[in-house]
């Protein structure tokens, strides 16, 4: 029942329109209109404003013609760089980029699956329960997007939110808390060659700590990694202060607060033992989530694939997701895996068979809430 042809076309439309991170306004109006025009009630909330995007989420619900249960789908709308000028190409069944730049096939895949289903769901007059949809901004980086939603506003107690790099029939179900850890070490400066001495290397103290942590991964559900360091300025001068740029996530919220807690106390120590100062700070950016396997939402994705000739299967992720913050909001949400392959790089690409896949799973979730 999947257009294949127009569900190609539109994806290659949408990855086309440049939406990078707090620059999804032409990408919202865009889809908006879409939305509209399938007869969804749409809005754009003012999550924008608070988070310097030039857009807020775009959220649509569209009214049921039958009883059943509420169902949200999510997407974000958002690409990594670099995600400029993007200029889609079809090989052998499998969608590229032109390799100048990402796809975008992280979300604007999960994008195009759910407007096609509600495509079908229109223009076939289908049976359908109240359906509610969020594309939200500024995911990349943080989820500021859905954390600046009013979860109020939702009737569903249901969320499928399509974005994980697995095959079509992946079901995320547990998903990692981060914390970004940042660390200033302040030292004393002093000529390197006149009176080394007399001076404090915060490069050392900062490499004493590192030197002295776990880090990458840490356990089967724990990782840790120092991502950037800055310090100093001329080689003649002792580094009189240095900056440490870090995560740490972990599927288990004891063994993150753990992990944090060692990073910290591995500066705090190497500061003392070289007499500098360290200023540390540590940011919940989102917290784990994990669902049972027998719970109703897992087993309404299981069978949606099962009926379609897709094999459900669950796992869990490393990688934080707007999941994440449905779940810490009382709405319980699964990560659908909808064959977005190697994102975040120049290589990333997408075959044409798994996006027609997730748009029937979407389709099927939607024909399987009614009562």
């Amino acid at each position: 029942m999947i257009n294949e042809k127009r569900l190609v076309d539109a994806f290659m439309e949408y990855v086309s329109i440049s939406s990078p991170t707090q620059s999804e306004g032409r990408f919202a109006a865009y889809i908006s209109k879409i939305l509209e025009a399938l007869g969804l009630d749409v809005l754009i909330d003012d999550a924008g404003e608070k988070v310097g995007s030039d857009t807020g989420n775009v959220i649509a619900k569209l009214k049921g013609n039958a009883e059943g249960d509420t169902l949200l789908f999510s997407c974000h709308m958002d690409t990594v760089s670099p995600g400029v000028d993007i200029k889609p190409l079809i090989k052998d069944g499998v969608i590229y980029s032109d390799g100048t730049t990402v796809l975008g096939g992280d979300n604007k895949a999960g994008i195009a699956a759910i407007i096609e289903a509600l495509t079908l769901i229109k223009e076939n007059n289908l049976t359908h329960a109240d359906i509610e949809v969020v594309f939200s901004i500024f995911e990349e980086g943080g989820l500021h997007g859905a954390k600046n939603l009013n979860f109020e506003q939702f009737n569903a107690k249901s969320v499928f939110v399509l974005d994980s790099g697995g095959d079509p029939g992946q079901i995320i179900v547990k998903g990692p808390a981060q914390d970004k850890l940042e660390f200033k070490v302040i030292g004393r400066p002093a000529h390197a060659g006149v009176a080394p001495e007399e001076g404090i290397s915060a490069i050392q103290v900062a490499s004493a700590a590192i030197s002295k942590m776990n880090l990458l991964r840490i356990d089967a559900e724990t990782t840790a990694n120092i991502g950037r360091i800055e310090g100093g300025s001329v080689t003649n001068i002792v580094a009189a202060e240095a900056k440490v740029f870090a995560e740490a996530r972990s599927l288990d919220n004891h063994k993150l607060k753990a992990q944090s807690d060692h990073m910290v106390a591995c500066f705090e120590d190497a500061a003392k033992d070289f007499g500098a100062t360290v200023e540390t700070s540590v940011s919940r950016m989102y917290s784990a989530f994990s669902i049972d396997e027998n719970a109703e939402i897992v087993n309404m994705a299981k069978a949606a694939c099962s009926r379609i000739g897709l094999k459900p299967y669950t796992a869990s992720s490393g990688g934080g997701s707007d999941t994440n913050v449905f779940n810490a909001n009382g709405l319980m949400a699964i990560n659908l895996g909808i064959g977005e392959k190697k994102p975040h790089t120049l290589e990333e690409h997408l075959h044409i068979k798994d996006l027609v896949a997730t748009s029937s799973l979407v389709l099927e979730l939607i024909k399987g809430a009614v009562k």
